[in-house]
């Protein structure tokens, strides 16, 4: 059964309610595709595109219903790929000797898929016309890599409409058939899914493409894509949404892409998404395991981030097949303008993290220096180097490490008001505010420091309740501090780095201690883990240098006493 475009113009294509798949296994298919052909009947009688090929029959048979085939003056094949071009072997059966109008590429895309059969084929590029009869006529645009070599578009005249091929399409079965009478979220959804994951690659190409288009000065009332919605209704709004896809686009989202054997990276993941909505209650966040989550689902996603956070545990010296095919997939999209952050667990030898990076970068993205690579499970020490990942990933600037203060001074920080009192995490900063609770852990406004749980920890960080201060009092002397974060880490020291020592500097050399973890940079030794060669001095470390263990800045250093 045909239905009328316009005019004299009809499709006649088909609505596949059953698609699940698409490209193989490449493209997932949640709300049914359609193959659109369409039939113009002016003076001359045109066919523009076919259907696929496990649906020939169908087409054959209701093209028959409505048209003599013989009546068919020439044929338009607008691309080769066989959800196109499919019924067309059949079809030239029929009617052998019937013309069929492409580009040069769609020539040898055709024959290489059925052959050499002596086909009439006439060779068409950007500008060609042919009349049609009634004052209209067809005029070809070249749509190269939109999304094959061989595409083209087709704008006919009178009517004003453009047969856009790929371009502007999406996998969504209609009935309906025009834009306005489909669900507009599902719509716009399934548009930008199909851009994301077939045009994308090729977005470099789009907007030069549109600009030409417009310089051509057509009118355009109608935009008639291969898959999905005709555009009748304001059809220029999926044009202008291309434009704005094709350049860099991204929301004020951040996705999570991660998969995870035993646990420790997905409780990485999630606390970075808690983190991120912590300090940027307005932004998007987005946890995705990928091998649970559709691929062309999670891509679009990535596609709207303006930062990625993609996190593997090492397996077998590399990181998951899954999140391999993750990141083999991302390359593949060319994405543009998005900030990339790497995380995961291991037990043994710990490459994952150091693989994100590289990938994600080759994949073209800005990847963040900041980075969590836990041992075996997450641990407070991890923890709390979340934040300061987040900042970097939404380039916020990092607030200021608490100072480690002489006996002498006082810290600054306002206190409560009714005489309750604040608590400052030595670690991260936050503060616990008694006036206040933390109602996201179930602790009531007005309770008490001495109330609180013993195994009760930061909010940001995770470190235990004994690792906090009271603001407004005297600091601790130095050692003193030194001594007491030691003590409490040291366990994780001794885990993360079995064989770091505190010895006596060499002649000449000085030592200096992290006042959070007691790493010791020994300008002797130097830290080649780092980079930094041996005898390089203190003052000639560069400024982001950072402890080799809890990843403090260098303010956090002290010279050894």
């Amino acid at each position: 059964m045909r239905k009328q475009v316009k005019n004299n113009v009809s499709w006649i294509g088909y609505i596949d309610w059953e698609l699940e798949k698409f490209h193989g296994d490449e493209y997932s298919i949640n709300n049914g595709s359609s193959q659109n052909a369409y039939l113009i009947e002016e003076e001359k009688t045109v066919l523009m595109d076919t259907v696929w090929t496990p649906h020939r029959d169908e087409f054959l048979n209701n093209l028959k219903s409505e048209i003599d085939l013989k009546k068919i003056d020439f044929i338009v094949m607008q691309h080769g790929e066989a959800d196109h071009s499919g019924s067309l072997p059949r079809l030239m059966e029929e009617i052998p000797s019937t013309p069929i109008y492409c580009t040069a590429q769609a020539v040898k895309s055709i024959e290489g898929q059925y052959g050499k059969r002596g086909w009439d084929f006439h060779v068409v590029k950007t500008g060609d016309s042919v009349e049609i009869g009634n004052g209209k006529k067809l005029i070809f645009i070249e749509m190269k890599m939109l999304h094959w070599p061989d595409s083209m578009a087709t704008y006919m005249t009178g009517d004003n409409i453009l047969f856009s091929m790929d371009a502007f399409g999406q996998h969504f079965a209609v009935e309906e058939l025009f834009n306005d009478l489909a669900d507009q979220c599902l719509l716009y959804k399934e548009a930008m899914k199909y851009f994301v994951n077939i045009i994308h690659p090729f977005a470099n190409m789009v907007n030069p493409k549109i600009k030409e288009i417009e310089s051509l000065n057509l009118p355009i009332d109608i935009i008639a894509p291969s898959h999905g919605v005709i555009w009748r209704d304001n059809p220029m709004q999926i044009v202008e949404k291309y434009k704005l896809w094709a350049d860099k686009y991204q929301e004020d989202q951040v996705t999570i892409p991660y998969d995870t054997m035993w646990e420790g990276t997905k409780t990485l993941a999630h606390a970075i998404a808690k983190e991120i909505n912590r300090v940027s209650p307005k932004t998007v966040v987005k946890v995705l395991n990928v091998s649970k989550v559709d691929k062309n689902d999670v891509m679009t996603e990535v596609f709207k981030s303006k930062a990625i956070a993609v996190g593997s545990p090492t397996c077998v010296n590399d990181v998951l097949t899954s999140v391999s095919a993750f990141l083999s997939f991302l390359k593949s999209l060319k994405f543009k303008n998005k900030k990339a952050a790497a995380f995961g667990c291991y037990g043994w030898s710990g490459e994952s993290v150091k693989i994100l990076k590289e990938r994600l970068s080759e994949a073209g993205f800005e990847v963040v220096d900041a980075q969590i690579r836990s041992n075996w499970n997450p641990e407070e020490a991890d923890f709390a180097m979340i934040p300061e990942l987040v900042a970097e990933l939404l380039g916020t600037k990092k607030a200021e490490e608490p100072a480690i203060t002489s006996a002498d001074e006082q810290l600054t920080v306002e206190t409560s008001a009714d005489g309750y009192r604040k608590f400052m995490c030595k670690a991260c900063g936050w503060i616990y505010d008694e006036a206040l609770g933390v109602p996201e852990m179930s602790i009531a406004p007005g309770t008490r420091w001495e109330d609180l749980p013993e195994d009760f920890k930061c909010a940001v960080c995770k470190v235990p309740k004994s690792m906090f201060e009271e603001v407004g009092k005297k600091a601790p002397a130095e050692d003193d501090n030194v001594s007491m974060i030691k003590e409490e880490i040291a366990a994780d020291i001794k885990a993360l780095a079995p064989d770091v020592k505190v010895e006596a500097g060499e002649a000449g050399f000085k030592r200096y201690v992290c006042q959070l973890c007691g790493w010791v940079y020994d300008e002797a030794k130097g830290a080649p883990e780092l980079g930094i060669a041996a005898g390089t001095k203190w003052e000639e470390l560069p400024e982001d240098f950072k402890c080799a263990i809890c990843k403090a800045p260098k303010s956090m250093f002290k010279p050894e006493q």
